[in-house]
């Protein structure tokens, strides 16, 4: 009996620290728990959430440097169901109308260097965006942190270089 015993709280603790206990939860305790880890978040860098909190958008908002990130929780429908996705975004800034080519080329270019972040332009917009997506599955505190700081980093980053690039000339 102690081996059938031993065997489950072994069974118990390996299922509690590989994350299979995230399945456990409800979709509102998934998205309750993604948006405590934003505020705690938001909170470590110093802002507050009442002044970047936009309720009716229910979305985050605060610049970096000279970018402004926009991070949300969004449901997409699939054909299995509904998942529902961390996303971070940042308009980096509007395609300039001359040297389009040469713009697209570097936005290729910068899609390959810039990890974890994909460079996008948005149906009827003349905007480029810094986007990250992430289904919230799973996802820890550590990881959740990593993926907003990581994109801070990039939509300041490379929205100086587009900027310095296709506008100054």
């Amino acid at each position: 009996m102690t081996n059938k015993l031993f065997l489950y709280f072994l069974l118990l603790a390996f299922f509690l620290q590989s994350g299979c206990s995230d399945r456990l939860k409800t979709d509102e305790e998934k998205i309750s728990s993604v948006k405590e880890m934003i505020d705690t978040y938001i909170q470590s860098i110093g802002l507050k959430k009442s002044e970047i909190y936009d309720s009716n958008k229910k979305a985050w908002r605060w610049k970096v440097g000279s970018a402004t990130l926009d991070v949300f929780i969004q449901d997409v429908k699939t054909e299995s169901g509904t998942r529902t996705y961390l996303r971070i975004f940042s308009g980096l800034m509007q395609i300039p109308e001359r040297n389009q080519a040469e713009f697209y080329k570097s936005l290729l270019q910068m899609n390959d260097s810039s990890l974890g972040v994909k460079l996008t332009k948005m149906p009827d917009s003349d905007w480029i965006y810094a986007t990250f997506e992430r289904d919230i599955r799973g996802m820890d505190y550590s990881e959740l942190a990593t993926c907003i700081a990581d994109m801070e980093y990039w939509v300041d980053k490379l929205d100086d270089e587009l900027k310095t690039a296709f506008y100054s000339n």
